[in-house]
């Protein structure tokens, strides 16, 4: 009798689980642009956020900050379908840029998170003068024996405290 209880009550809770869990999904990021992680030579004049669920078209924030923490986009943030792109103004810094970003989809926890990409400005090269004057060449720096001496004996001596250390491990086997 109480083997009968037992297994209806598993089969009543087994399908009671089954018809009521339904698969969680959940919004994720699918691609950025800059890539997440990347180095980019060239200033981009927007960032792209590309989601796998449809995003609402209010509410949406995207945030990009330069090296000295200053926000540097335009906020003109334009969503499109799974897309949320913000423009950005003219990049002139080199170094590590923060993207953070929180994006809404009907029905979905909200998409929350942040990434970094480098951007490396290019050098700009500007003749001072129209004739190159020429330099002397300096003499190589002599090498100081002293020095060459000290590291010869640093060497030997590392060596034989290797030897010591060698020794003294296979004295600690031995007596095992």
């Amino acid at each position: 009798m109480k083997i009968t209880r037992v297994r209806q009550f598993l089969a009543a809770f087994t399908l009671i689980s089954l018809l009521g869990m339904t698969p969680a999904s959940a919004n994720s990021l699918i691609t950025t642009s800059p890539i997440s992680g990347s180095t980019v030579t060239t200033a981009p004049t927007s960032v792209t956020l590309t989601t796998q669920k449809a995003l609402l078209p209010d509410a949406n924030e995207i945030v990009v900050i330069d090296p000295a923490g200053v926000r540097v986009d335009d906020g003109t943030l334009t969503i499109t379908d799974v897309a949320a792109t913000i423009g950005l103004k003219p990049l002139v810094d080199s170094g590590i840029y923060r993207v953070s970003y929180t994006l809404y989809s009907e029905g979905e926890v909200p998409l929350e998170g942040s990434f970094t990409f480098n951007f490396s400005a290019p050098t700009v090269i500007s003749p001072t003068e129209a004739t190159p004057t020429p330099t002397q060449s300096q003499t190589p720096a002599s090498s100081s024996w002293g020095t060459n001496i000290f590291i010869i004996f640093l060497l030997i001596m590392a060596f034989f405290v290797l030897i010591a250390l060698a020794l003294y491990a296979r004295k600690l086997f031995r007596e095992r």
